[in-house]
């Protein structure tokens, strides 16, 4: 058990309980479909029960789930503008 797990922080709905880390397990919509990751890292209050998710993992869960996971990018196209045209100038007469 390392030095993280050991600490609690006070709870911002309750204000009476205190925040420890738990792994718990997560649950999101993608679409249509549920999502469930277990052992997931959360802050969990010893009163109320408010979850805190661990924002490392959650970010890294994002990238997980990204529909272009996998996919190479696509690299932007450059637009590369010509001289514009003088309006207004006639062709110079021999």
């Amino acid at each position: 058990m390392n030095q993280s797990e050991n600490q609690t922080f006070s709870c911002g709905e309750c204000q009476a309980g205190h925040l420890r880390r738990a792994y718990v397990t997560y649950f999101t919509w993608l679409g249509d479909e549920l999502i469930t990751v277990p052992d997931f890292p959360a802050w969990v209050c010893d009163v109320c029960g408010r979850r805190e998710y661990d924002p490392h993992a959650l970010s890294q869960l994002n990238l997980l789930l990204n529909p272009n996971a996998g996919r190479p990018r696509q690299r932007n196209r450059k637009f590369t503008p010509t001289a514009p045209s003088k309006k207004g100038s006639r062709p110079s007469r021999p």
